[in-house]
């Protein structure tokens, strides 16, 4: 029986500590090193651990000083290599391209300790010092850039990040099960160029006859010199998603091909259990305690993970390319067992802040057909309007939470991660949305209809206004039934493909109408992974090839957030500018529905 009490080595005295001669994989990180499910180092690591192999972290290395990547030594198996949770180029800039001022990732959530583009530089020195050593590369960084991919940043198409790293392999999505795929291969013998069978991996060859049965995508060149090819390459990877329906996909660089396996397969209840499980220490490493608190932990510290997966397909979401769309749970024990683990620390106050994952109440896959016959290709569960075979069910989560609000020692639990209020609202028996406004909001609900013009919504794959608008009435109906005063909280967004001034205005309207101004705006950002990312680019809906607006001028982009936020002194020019441009001088004076005055 296996039982680990402390943290990882992050050190080479760690290492003399445990009699350690060698380890076999050096994990580089670029966060702080954290010991909880929240951080996929820690999964990957822990994994590793239970699977008898010795891991070192090498977490924030400095990457102007060598010295730092051979601590440990030369490993045994190979070296992995992690951006972090979040890509360092979202982490570092705002929508505007402005450097941010903290890293939420980082002691004191001081900025300026990892590079840009992470994976790339950190593997690149690796690859300089161990020539030989096999180098492994996942995370969201790498998954979301694991073939050719429009860089906001630079604003040109980048080559597949393992190209650019100099890596062997790399693994995406969720890769509990492939990293002890990969890591039993070598430790069986096999050389890192022979690894080409394991789903969830993508490799490089010269070999094209080495991919059995391959969809060939456009290539390099062509998506480089072709935007309409690119939204055509993009389509295709997005309907290859699926672990069951997913094909093996190839893009060709001149002699050199990028081969992406089948998605790997959606985790079991049981092998969701089993990775929550494992004895994380659900804090940052003891050195922070003297260098500064790790600023991340505190949100999700007191929170609990069970579900994976999302099939609600948002435009502007990388989900779908990363977690997939089926949906994974954990079994109601391993819930229950955590959150005694989370009753017992020192500091807990007897708030469950969440429980949840990328969308709180989907509990189970969309379908009953899914784990058999994979999701439906150029189809959606949700919109435009829901599947006939969609399964609504929210007694499984409602059972869960009232087996966590009974546990002595709870004081509440909050569920803090999306609603989705489409799903919600499909469902017949309001048994869960009572308990949700009754138990579970700390004072405000935050949602996300994101916009209300119509042609927006259907751009972005969200539900209509109507229903929004039932929804928020409901909700209303459920804090007077239960004498509760709480808020929602929508999250709005400008500036997404589809949205022009007009579609602005009708948003600025609605919010007018409902005396609601957000205290902030979040502008669409376009990152890897995401349809409207392709659409942002191309000026094309890769699903259809039909044109689609796309805001891009930094003057357009400060309107349509100025009318968001429309009765901020500040926004007064900006908003008449636009008001102004859409013929709409019937919203600028002194009637109950103008956004301004004269």
């Amino acid at each position: 029986m296996w039982k680990v009490m402390t943290f990882l080595p992050i050190s080479h005295q760690d290492m003399v500590d445990r009699f350690y001669e060698e380890v076999d994989f050096v994990l580089v990180s670029g966060d702080a090193y954290v010991d909880h499910p929240s951080f996929g180092v820690a999964i990957i690591s822990r994994l590793l651990e239970v699977y008898g192999y010795k891991v070192a972290i090498l977490a924030q290395p400095d990457w102007k000083n060598e010295a730092n990547f051979i601590q440990f030594g030369k490993p045994r198996l190979a070296f992995l290599v992690t951006g972090g949770n979040i890509d360092s180029m979202v982490n570092h800039y705002t929508v505007a391209k402005k450097r941010r001022s903290k890293d939420y990732y980082t002691p004191n959530g001081k900025m300026g300790k990892r590079p840009d583009r992470s994976t790339i530089v950190y593997s690149q020195i690796i690859r300089k010092i161990y020539p030989s050593v096999p180098i492994i590369i996942g995370g969201i960084e790498a998954s979301l850039r694991r073939l050719a991919h429009y860089d906001y940043w630079d604003n040109k198409i980048r080559q597949s990040i393992l190209i650019d790293s100099k890596a062997d392999l790399l693994i995406y999505g969720m890769a509990d099960n492939s990293i002890i795929e990969v890591a039993e291969a070598l430790d069986s013998g096999l050389v890192i160029q022979d690894i080409i069978y394991i789903r969830g991996t993508v490799w490089k060859t010269n070999d094209i006859n080495r991919v059995y049965s391959p969809i060939l995508l456009p290539t390099f060149k062509e998506i480089v010199n072709d935007k309409r090819k690119y939204a055509i390459s993009f389509n295709i990877q997005h309907n290859n998603t699926d672990a069951i329906k997913g094909k093996t996909l190839v893009e060709t660089y001149g002699n050199l091909y990028i081969v992406q396996n089948q998605p790997a397969l959606p985790l079991t209840r049981e092998e969701m259990d089993f990775v929550y499980s494992l004895p994380y220490e659900r804090t940052y490493h003891p050195i922070y305690n003297t260098i500064g608190p790790i600023p991340a932990i505190d949100e999700v510290k007191f929170s609990i993970i069970s579900n994976r997966g999302c099939f609600g397909s948002c435009a502007f979401c990388a989900l779908t390319h990363h977690q997939g769309r089926v949906i994974s749970t954990r079994s109601e024990e391993s819930i229950i067992d955590e959150a005694k683990k989370l009753i017992k620390a020192k500091d807990f106050k007897g708030y469950i802040h969440d429980v949840g994952g990328p969308t709180a109440n989907f509990q189970r896959t969309s379908c009953d057909q899914q784990l058999e016959h994979g999701t439906c290709i150029n189809k959606e569960c949700l919109h435009p309007k829901p599947c006939n075979k969609l399964v609504v069910d929210h007694s499984r989560y409602l059972k869960l939470l009232r087996k966590l609000r009974k546990l002595p020692g709870v004081k509440k639990v909050f569920i803090r991660s999306g609603i989705r209020y489409d799903y919600l609202m499909y469902d017949k028996d309001d048994a869960f949305f009572n308990d949700l406004v009754e138990y579970h909001i700390s004072g405000q609900l935050k949602v996300a209809p994101e916009h209300v013009s119509q042609r927006v919504l259907d751009i972005m794959g969200k539900p209509n206004r109507k229903l929004y608008d039932k929804f928020v009435n409901k909700f209303s109906q459920l804090n007077a039934k239960h004498e509760k005063k709480q808020f929602l909280v929508p999250y709005l967004m400008s500036s997404h493909p589809g949205s022009d001034l007009y579609a602005a205005v009708e948003l600025a309207e609605y919010l007018k109408s409902i005396n609601y101004i957000p205290e902030q705006v979040q502008d669409f950002y376009p990152t890897p992974g995401t349809l409207a990312t392709c659409m942002y680019y191309t000026g094309l809906d890769p699903k259809t090839l039909e044109k689609v607006y796309v805001p891009k001028t930094a003057h357009e982009k400060a309107m349509q957030r100025a009318l968001i936020q429309f009765n901020r002194p500040k926004n007064y020019l900006l908003v008449r500018e636009a008001l102004e441009k859409t013929n709409r001088l019937d919203l600028i004076g002194n009637h109950r529905k103008c956004l301004i005055s004269n």
